[in-house]
Protein backbone atom coordinates (compact mmCIF):
# COMPACT_ATOMS: atom_id res chain seq x y z
CA UNK A 1 0.00 0.00 0.00
CA UNK A 2 2.80 1.94 0.97
CA UNK A 3 4.93 1.64 -2.30
CA UNK A 4 1.75 2.39 -4.32
CA UNK A 5 0.92 5.61 -2.66
CA UNK A 6 4.60 6.74 -3.38
CA UNK A 7 4.42 5.30 -6.90
CA UNK A 8 1.31 7.65 -7.34
CA UNK A 9 2.75 10.59 -5.69
CA UNK A 10 6.08 10.20 -7.86
CA UNK A 11 3.98 10.06 -10.90
CA UNK A 12 1.90 13.45 -10.24
CA UNK A 13 4.94 14.95 -9.46
CA UNK A 14 6.65 14.05 -12.71
CA UNK A 15 3.12 15.20 -14.52
CA UNK A 16 3.28 18.33 -12.55
CA UNK A 17 6.58 19.37 -13.24
CA UNK A 18 6.22 18.88 -16.57
CA UNK A 19 2.98 21.04 -16.96
CA UNK A 20 5.39 23.90 -14.71
CA UNK A 21 8.84 23.49 -15.87
CA UNK A 22 8.94 24.66 -19.94
CA UNK A 23 12.10 22.55 -20.11
CA UNK A 24 10.59 19.32 -19.52
CA UNK A 25 7.68 19.53 -21.68
CA UNK A 26 8.10 17.32 -24.76
CA UNK A 27 5.18 19.13 -26.78
CA UNK A 28 6.16 22.43 -28.74
CA UNK A 29 4.07 25.14 -27.18
CA UNK A 30 3.31 26.39 -23.73
CA UNK A 31 1.45 23.71 -21.31
CA UNK A 32 -1.81 24.26 -20.27
CA UNK A 33 -1.31 25.42 -16.66
CA UNK A 34 1.67 27.99 -17.82
CA UNK A 35 -1.26 29.72 -19.62
CA UNK A 36 -3.40 29.92 -16.66
CA UNK A 37 -0.53 31.09 -14.75
CA UNK A 38 0.11 34.06 -17.43
CA UNK A 39 -3.59 34.59 -17.53
CA UNK A 40 -3.62 35.40 -13.87
CA UNK A 41 -0.38 37.46 -14.43
CA UNK A 42 -2.51 39.68 -16.79
CA UNK A 43 -5.29 39.25 -14.38
CA UNK A 44 -3.34 40.80 -11.80
CA UNK A 45 -2.13 43.78 -13.61
CA UNK A 46 -5.87 44.46 -14.92
CA UNK A 47 -6.64 44.18 -11.06
CA UNK A 48 -3.71 46.58 -9.92
CA UNK A 49 -4.82 49.14 -12.11
CA UNK A 50 -8.49 49.24 -10.91
CA UNK A 51 -7.65 49.32 -7.17
CA UNK A 52 -6.00 52.45 -8.27
CA UNK A 53 -9.05 54.22 -9.30
CA UNK A 54 -10.76 56.40 -6.63
CA UNK A 55 -14.23 56.50 -8.00
CA UNK A 56 -14.73 52.70 -7.41
CA UNK A 57 -17.69 52.57 -4.45
CA UNK A 58 -16.00 51.08 -1.34
CA UNK A 59 -18.52 47.55 -1.87
CA UNK A 60 -16.89 46.83 -5.21
CA UNK A 61 -13.19 47.99 -3.41
CA UNK A 62 -13.37 45.29 -0.84
CA UNK A 63 -14.86 42.92 -3.48
CA UNK A 64 -11.42 43.73 -5.25
CA UNK A 65 -9.39 43.07 -2.09
CA UNK A 66 -10.81 39.25 -1.90
CA UNK A 67 -10.45 38.63 -5.55
CA UNK A 68 -6.69 39.86 -4.50
CA UNK A 69 -6.22 37.61 -2.13
CA UNK A 70 -7.48 34.68 -4.19
CA UNK A 71 -4.68 35.61 -6.39
CA UNK A 72 -2.10 36.04 -4.00
CA UNK A 73 -2.81 32.07 -2.22
CA UNK A 74 -2.80 30.99 -6.21
CA UNK A 75 0.69 32.27 -6.74
CA UNK A 76 2.01 31.02 -3.44
CA UNK A 77 0.37 27.73 -4.56
CA UNK A 78 2.08 27.37 -7.98
CA UNK A 79 5.16 28.44 -5.92
CA UNK A 80 5.13 25.60 -3.36
CA UNK A 81 4.01 23.11 -6.53
CA UNK A 82 7.52 24.39 -7.83
CA UNK A 83 9.09 23.40 -5.30
CA UNK A 84 7.80 20.40 -4.48
CA UNK A 85 8.38 18.99 -8.36
CA UNK A 86 11.81 20.51 -8.84
CA UNK A 87 13.16 17.67 -7.61
CA UNK A 88 12.24 15.01 -10.80
CA UNK A 89 15.36 17.94 -11.65
CA UNK A 90 18.63 15.86 -10.62
CA UNK A 91 20.27 19.28 -10.13
CA UNK A 92 17.85 20.02 -7.48
CA UNK A 93 16.84 16.27 -5.76
CA UNK A 94 17.25 16.64 -1.87
CA UNK A 95 16.91 19.81 1.06
CA UNK A 96 20.42 21.46 -0.78
CA UNK A 97 19.09 21.08 -3.53
CA UNK A 98 15.37 22.77 -3.21
CA UNK A 99 16.94 25.11 -1.93
CA UNK A 100 19.21 26.26 -4.43
CA UNK A 101 16.43 25.82 -6.95
CA UNK A 102 14.45 28.26 -4.62
CA UNK A 103 17.39 30.95 -4.63
CA UNK A 104 17.11 31.13 -8.59
CA UNK A 105 16.42 34.06 -10.19
CA UNK A 106 13.63 33.01 -11.45
CA UNK A 107 11.96 31.80 -8.04
CA UNK A 108 12.59 34.82 -6.22
CA UNK A 109 10.86 36.62 -8.53
CA UNK A 110 8.02 33.89 -7.84
CA UNK A 111 8.18 34.66 -4.59
CA UNK A 112 8.46 37.96 -4.53
CA UNK A 113 5.59 38.13 -6.41
CA UNK A 114 3.32 37.25 -3.62
CA UNK A 115 5.20 37.14 -0.64
CA UNK A 116 5.52 40.53 0.51
CA UNK A 117 1.86 42.01 -0.22
CA UNK A 118 0.73 39.14 1.81
CA UNK A 119 2.45 39.39 4.91
CA UNK A 120 1.94 43.12 5.00
CA UNK A 121 -1.76 42.04 4.50
CA UNK A 122 -1.82 39.84 7.27
CA UNK A 123 0.12 41.93 9.56
CA UNK A 124 -1.80 45.38 9.12
CA UNK A 125 -5.13 43.72 8.13
CA UNK A 126 -5.66 47.55 6.40
CA UNK A 127 -5.81 47.11 2.63
CA UNK A 128 -5.80 50.84 2.49
CA UNK A 129 -2.30 51.04 4.29
CA UNK A 130 0.00 53.19 1.83
CA UNK A 131 2.46 50.87 2.20
CA UNK A 132 0.41 48.15 0.56
CA UNK A 133 0.25 50.16 -2.11
CA UNK A 134 4.13 49.99 -2.74
CA UNK A 135 4.32 46.37 -1.99
CA UNK A 136 1.43 46.24 -5.40
CA UNK A 137 3.90 48.05 -7.44
CA UNK A 138 6.17 44.84 -6.72
CA UNK A 139 3.11 42.68 -8.94
CA UNK A 140 5.10 43.82 -11.59
CA UNK A 141 8.12 41.48 -10.65
CA UNK A 142 4.94 38.78 -12.39
CA UNK A 143 6.54 40.03 -15.69
CA UNK A 144 9.39 37.56 -15.24
CA UNK A 145 6.63 34.61 -14.68
CA UNK A 146 5.60 35.70 -18.68
CA UNK A 147 9.44 35.86 -19.53
CA UNK A 148 10.13 32.52 -18.74
CA UNK A 149 7.48 31.12 -20.74
CA UNK A 150 7.99 33.63 -23.63
CA UNK A 151 11.53 32.89 -25.72
CA UNK A 152 11.49 35.97 -27.11
CA UNK A 153 12.52 37.19 -23.74
CA UNK A 154 15.14 34.98 -23.76
CA UNK A 155 16.76 35.99 -27.13
CA UNK A 156 16.19 39.50 -25.72
CA UNK A 157 18.35 39.27 -22.72
CA UNK A 158 21.17 36.99 -24.46
CA UNK A 159 21.51 39.98 -27.40
CA UNK A 160 21.71 42.13 -24.40
CA UNK A 161 24.26 40.12 -23.27
CA UNK A 162 26.32 39.48 -26.32
CA UNK A 163 26.48 43.42 -27.04
CA UNK A 164 26.77 44.39 -22.93
CA UNK A 165 30.32 46.33 -24.16
CA UNK A 166 29.21 48.40 -26.92
CA UNK A 167 26.17 49.29 -24.68
CA UNK A 168 27.75 50.18 -21.63
CA UNK A 169 30.18 51.96 -24.23
CA UNK A 170 26.99 53.77 -25.31
CA UNK A 171 26.06 54.81 -22.43
CA UNK A 172 29.53 56.39 -21.06
CA UNK A 173 28.98 58.45 -24.03
CA UNK A 174 25.61 59.38 -23.51
CA UNK A 175 26.24 60.45 -20.01
CA UNK A 176 29.59 62.52 -20.99
CA UNK A 177 27.43 64.45 -23.63
CA UNK A 178 24.40 65.19 -21.43
CA UNK A 179 27.20 66.35 -18.88
CA UNK A 180 29.15 68.81 -20.79
CA UNK A 181 25.66 70.08 -22.79
CA UNK A 182 24.33 70.86 -19.36
CA UNK A 183 27.53 72.65 -18.33
CA UNK A 184 27.87 74.49 -21.37
CA UNK A 185 23.76 75.79 -21.33
CA UNK A 186 24.89 76.93 -17.50
CA UNK A 187 27.78 79.04 -18.35
CA UNK A 188 25.95 80.39 -21.25
CA UNK A 189 22.58 80.91 -20.33
CA UNK A 190 23.36 80.48 -16.16
CA UNK A 191 26.30 82.33 -15.70
CA UNK A 192 25.97 84.61 -18.93
CA UNK A 193 22.56 85.72 -19.30
CA UNK A 194 21.69 85.02 -15.32
CA UNK A 195 18.61 82.86 -16.29
CA UNK A 196 17.46 81.06 -13.14
CA UNK A 197 16.02 78.21 -14.85
CA UNK A 198 20.38 77.62 -15.81
CA UNK A 199 21.49 79.02 -12.82
CA UNK A 200 22.89 75.80 -11.33
CA UNK A 201 24.56 72.52 -13.62
CA UNK A 202 21.72 70.20 -11.88
CA UNK A 203 19.08 72.54 -13.38
CA UNK A 204 20.47 72.44 -16.84
CA UNK A 205 20.76 68.55 -16.33
CA UNK A 206 16.86 68.15 -17.13
CA UNK A 207 17.26 70.15 -20.43
CA UNK A 208 20.28 68.46 -21.51
CA UNK A 209 18.37 65.19 -21.04
CA UNK A 210 14.93 66.02 -22.43
CA UNK A 211 17.12 67.79 -25.43
CA UNK A 212 19.31 64.53 -26.05
CA UNK A 213 16.46 62.15 -25.90
CA UNK A 214 14.44 64.55 -28.73
CA UNK A 215 12.12 64.82 -26.02
CA UNK A 216 11.98 68.81 -25.47
CA UNK A 217 8.87 69.65 -23.26
CA UNK A 218 10.11 73.39 -23.64
CA UNK A 219 9.43 74.60 -20.61
CA UNK A 220 13.44 75.22 -20.10
CA UNK A 221 14.91 76.24 -23.20
CA UNK A 222 17.81 79.01 -24.19
CA UNK A 223 17.07 82.71 -25.94
CA UNK A 224 20.20 83.96 -26.36
CA UNK A 225 22.05 83.35 -29.71
CA UNK A 226 25.24 81.69 -28.26
CA UNK A 227 22.89 79.75 -26.17
CA UNK A 228 20.30 78.54 -29.37
CA UNK A 229 23.85 78.02 -31.63
CA UNK A 230 24.87 75.67 -28.70
CA UNK A 231 21.69 74.04 -28.24
CA UNK A 232 21.51 73.21 -31.91
CA UNK A 233 24.59 71.35 -31.96
CA UNK A 234 23.34 69.16 -28.63
CA UNK A 235 20.37 68.47 -30.41
CA UNK A 236 21.78 67.08 -33.52
CA UNK A 237 24.25 64.81 -31.47
CA UNK A 238 21.18 64.08 -29.50
CA UNK A 239 20.07 62.04 -32.56
CA UNK A 240 23.33 60.26 -32.98
CA UNK A 241 22.70 59.29 -29.49
CA UNK A 242 19.86 57.77 -29.62
CA UNK A 243 20.50 56.17 -32.70
CA UNK A 244 23.82 54.31 -31.41
CA UNK A 245 22.37 51.97 -28.63
CA UNK A 246 19.55 51.32 -31.12
CA UNK A 247 21.82 50.45 -33.91
CA UNK A 248 24.27 47.95 -31.50
CA UNK A 249 21.16 46.31 -30.41
CA UNK A 250 19.74 45.74 -33.76
CA UNK A 251 22.72 43.75 -34.80
CA UNK A 252 23.16 41.61 -31.47
CA UNK A 253 19.74 40.89 -31.62
CA UNK A 254 20.78 39.83 -35.46
CA UNK A 255 23.46 37.80 -34.34
CA UNK A 256 21.74 36.03 -31.85
CA UNK A 257 18.86 34.94 -34.18
CA UNK A 258 21.45 33.94 -36.73
CA UNK A 259 23.19 32.24 -34.01
CA UNK A 260 20.40 30.11 -32.77
CA UNK A 261 19.25 29.58 -36.39
CA UNK A 262 22.77 28.08 -37.27
CA UNK A 263 23.12 25.74 -34.42
CA UNK A 264 19.54 24.26 -35.06
CA UNK A 265 20.43 23.40 -38.24
CA UNK A 266 23.85 22.17 -37.51
CA UNK A 267 21.94 19.99 -34.59
CA UNK A 268 19.42 18.82 -37.81
CA UNK A 269 22.03 18.19 -39.75
CA UNK A 270 24.00 16.00 -36.66
CA UNK A 271 20.82 14.24 -36.25
CA UNK A 272 20.35 13.20 -39.71
CA UNK A 273 23.69 11.71 -40.00
CA UNK A 274 23.47 9.96 -36.92
CA UNK A 275 20.01 8.76 -38.76
CA UNK A 276 22.35 7.98 -42.14
CA UNK A 277 24.70 6.07 -39.92
CA UNK A 278 22.02 3.57 -37.78
CA UNK A 279 20.28 3.22 -41.34
CA UNK A 280 23.63 2.43 -42.82
CA UNK A 281 24.34 -0.25 -39.75
CA UNK A 282 21.21 -1.88 -40.15
CA UNK A 283 21.52 -2.23 -43.59
CA UNK A 284 25.01 -3.64 -43.14
CA UNK A 285 23.61 -6.23 -40.24
CA UNK A 286 20.75 -7.20 -42.77
CA UNK A 287 23.15 -7.79 -45.61
CA UNK A 288 25.64 -10.06 -42.76
CA UNK A 289 22.81 -12.06 -41.82
CA UNK A 290 21.20 -13.47 -45.14
CA UNK A 291 24.95 -14.05 -45.94
CA UNK A 292 24.94 -16.15 -43.18
CA UNK A 293 21.73 -17.82 -44.47
CA UNK A 294 23.08 -18.27 -47.68
CA UNK A 295 26.02 -20.17 -46.36
CA UNK A 296 23.92 -22.34 -43.90
CA UNK A 297 22.25 -23.76 -47.57
CA UNK A 298 25.63 -24.90 -48.65
CA UNK A 299 26.13 -28.67 -48.25
CA UNK A 300 29.07 -29.39 -45.72
CA UNK A 301 32.12 -31.54 -47.02
CA UNK A 302 31.99 -35.43 -45.44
Amino acid sequence: MVVHQVAVQAGLRSRLYSQLEPRARRKPGVSLANVAVVALVVFSFILFALETEPEIPAVVRGQLGWVNWVVLSLFALEYVLRLWTCGEDPRYRGFSGRVRYALSFYELADLAAFLPEMLWLLLSHSPDDPMVMFLRALRLVRLVKIARFVPAFEILGAAIRRARNQLLAAMAFAFALVFVAAVLLYMIEGIGAGRPQFASIPRALWWSIATLTTVGYGDIYPVTPLGKLAASVVVVAGVGVVALPTGIFASAFSDELRQREQARLALLEEIRDDIEEATDAIEDAVEDVEAGLDMSHLPTSS
